[in-house]
C-alpha cells in the first residue's frame, strides 16, 4: 500500500517563500501523478497543482499560477512544491495525492486519487 508523507509546512510571513515536499516510503513515484491540495477551515478541498506520471503536463490553479511551482527529483523519490510569495489566503492544510490510472496527464480535482497523505500545515500570517 502506497503511504504519502508530506513535510515542509509552517508559519511563514506574507511574500515568504515554502517548499513541501511528497514522498512515499520504500517506493518511488514515477508511476504516479502526483496532485497538490489544499482545504483552510470551512472550506472544500481544492486542487493547488498537479504534476503527471509522465512528467509531460502539470496543471496550476490560477489562484497560485505564478506563484507556485510543481517538481520531481531525478530519483522519482520525492515530488515538491515550491510556493513564493505567500499570502494569508494560502493558509491551509496542504494535502499530496497519487493518481496511478494517468500517465500524459493529470486532475486538479481530488477525485481519483486513490492514496492520500496525512497534511502538512501552511500558516502565512505576520
Amino acid at each position: 500500500q502506497l503511504q504519502l508523507v508530506e513535510s515542509g509546512g509552517g508559519l511563514v510571513q506574507p511574500g515568504g517563500s515554502l517548499r513541501l515536499s511528497c514522498a512515499a516510503s520504500g517506493f518511488t513515484l514515477d508511476s504516479y501523478s502526483i496532485g497538490w491540495f489544499r482545504q483552510a477551515p470551512g472550506k472544500e478541498r481544492e486542487g493547488v497543482s498537479c504534476i503527471s506520471s509522465s512528467d509531460a503536463s502539470t496543471y496550476y490553479a490560477d489562484s497560485v499560477k505564478g506563484r507556485f511551482t510543481i517538481s520531481r527529483d531525478n530519483a522519482k523519490i520525492t515530488v515538491y512544491l515550491q510556493m513564493n510569495s505567500l499570502k494569508p489566503e494560502d493558509t491551509a492544510v496542504y494535502y499530496c495525492a497519487a493518481d496511478q490510472t494517468t500517465y500524459y496527464y493529470c486532475s486538479g480535482s481530488p477525485k481519483g486519487y486513490d492514496y492520500w497523505g496525512q497534511g502538512t500545515q501552511v500558516t502565512v500570517s505576520s
